[in-house]
């Protein structure tokens, strides 16, 4: 019996250390409501995985729209904040300390969030991408962001 080995999953990897100021949150992430901070593990796994922060930088109005990724592992861990997902036909509040596992191929639509609002994603692969799909039923109105909550 001959084995093979996919050269992807055995690939080299190298050490990484991303200190809070070797990189700055930018805007060009894949949300322009979202500030975005690279923590250098895509570049560490030669593209396995890519571990990123992200912060909410303008209050939510559209959300995201209904869509699904095209990855093997998503998990969302929310550091500050909170924000409400629709997973399917299931509204979800994920406040920090919670931690979500996106199933590869979930319908979701993140449509609303607190201006405090920060998240360490994890997905693999690394240049993972996202599709628009029809959403299965009607999404939320946001929380309008106040003077009060800015405070």
């Amino acid at each position: 019996m001959t084995a093979t080995v996919d050269t992807a999953l055995t690939a080299p990897t190298a050490f990484s250390h991303v200190r809070p100021g070797d990189t700055a949150f930018e805007e060009n992430g894949l949300r322009d409501f979202f500030l975005y901070r690279d923590l250098g593990i895509a570049a560490a796994t030669g593209g396995k995985v890519v571990a990123q922060l992200v912060k909410a930088n303008i209050a939510p109005e559209q959300g995201t729209g209904w869509h699904r990724h095209e990855a093997d592992f998503h998990i969302v861990i929310m550091l500050k904040g909170w924000a409400r997902f629709m997973y399917e036909d299931k509204e979800t509040l994920v406040s920090a300390g919670d931690c979500v596992h996106q199933r590869p191929g979930i319908v979701h639509y993140l449509f609303d969030y607190s201006p405090d609002m920060e998240y360490l994603e994890i997905v693999s692969p690394a240049d993972f991408t996202s599709i628009e799909e029809p959403g299965p039923c009607a999404i939320p109105a946001p929380t309008p962001w106040s003077s009060k909550t800015l405070a």
